[in-house]
């Protein structure tokens, strides 16, 4: 089907190159969402991914901060982010999303690659342009589609050289990004805003008492709408964002599972085996030999199973 006349599109379509394990990966998910199977919590994965809505509405969460986003939006993921899509109640949500692995280039191209992945890096990595510059971004993702339906010896090549020519595209037009977080109501604003402020300070004290103190809220006040708001407690907001961190941190690095608990702001070690034990159902230690063993049989570490 053509989504505005435009854009193929075709549900629960899958164009899959290699795994998340290999250094040339891409996955090409075409499918819908709705608002009965949004994630419970912000994931992450050790791969870029770009979340396009197919739609007219949604939202999307990254590192604590709530985005509005709405069709062709590009939502740009760097490895290690944490993030989740929040689907409204209603029709299913039209979405792609797209996850890749940057392989080797050589030594020549190497800085204007690092120039093309800053898209993930700025501040606000969404990416939303007027009419005329959309079409010129379909016409790339047809292109993708169309290659993918096509059986040629060189189909992964011409789909890796279709899909730069994407990425350099939303490059060259990045100067044309109109896209601007829109305003959230004062409660809603509020508690997202402390929600960001446990993420970048999850290794620090963070207690009911001093992130009211810290916010100029009441206790009782903070907690209820804490809940009303993430669906979370904020207790258990805290403690979910520094697991995630530690599981990050358990499968991407050789630190010793002590300093892994400390430094993400864990009293103690039995207070993070326990912590851990009660959101992963496993110890971090077996946690990291699990993933470490099931990796070097090719399989993806488990933490980037999920898809928004």
């Amino acid at each position: 089907m053509l989504i505005n006349n435009k854009l193929i599109y075709e549900k629960e379509y899958l164009v899959t190159i290699g795994k998340p394990t290999d250094s040339c990966y891409y996955f090409f998910d075409y499918d819908e969402r709705y608002y009965d199977i949004n994630m419970e919590f912000q994931h992450f994965h050790n791969f870029y991914e770009i979340h396009i809505l197919l739609d007219d509405y949604a939202a999307h969460i990254i590192e604590g901060n709530l985005y509005r986003i709405g069709f062709l939006d590009f939502v740009c993921l760097k490895p290690y982010s944490l993030h989740k899509s929040e689907y409204p109640d209603g029709p299913a949500k039209k979405r792609l999303i797209i996850q890749f692995n940057v392989p080797d280039f050589p030594a020549t191209l190497q800085g204007e690659i690092l120039e093309l992945l800053s898209l993930f890096e700025a501040p606000l990595p969404i990416y939303r342009f007027e009419q005329n510059h959309q079409d010129l971004i379909i016409d790339k993702l047809n292109e993708i589609y169309t290659i993918s339906k096509i059986d040629s010896p060189i189909n992964i090549l011409s789909i890796h050289s279709k899909f730069y020519d994407l990425l350099c595209t939303i490059y060259n037009l990045r100067d044309k990004n109109t896209y601007q977080s829109e305003s959230l109501n004062a409660t809603t604003a509020k508690i997202y805003s402390i929600a960001s402020y446990i993420h970048n300070h999850f290794n620090e004290e963070l207690t009911l008492d001093v992130l009211a103190q810290h916010f100029y809220i009441s206790k009782y006040y903070l907690s209820h709408l804490f809940k009303d708001v993430t669906g979370f407690t904020l207790t258990n907001y805290i403690q979910m964002t520094r697991i995630r961190n530690a599981q990050q941190l358990l499968l991407f690095s050789d630190k010793k599972i002590t300093d892994i608990a400390i430094q993400c702001g864990f009293t103690s070690f039995s207070q993070f085996n326990r912590v851990f034990n009660k959101f992963c159902k496993s110890s971090p230690r077996d946690y990291r030999n699990k993933a470490n063993l099931d990796y070097s049989k090719g399989s993806p570490f488990p933490s980037i199973n999920a898809r928004d």
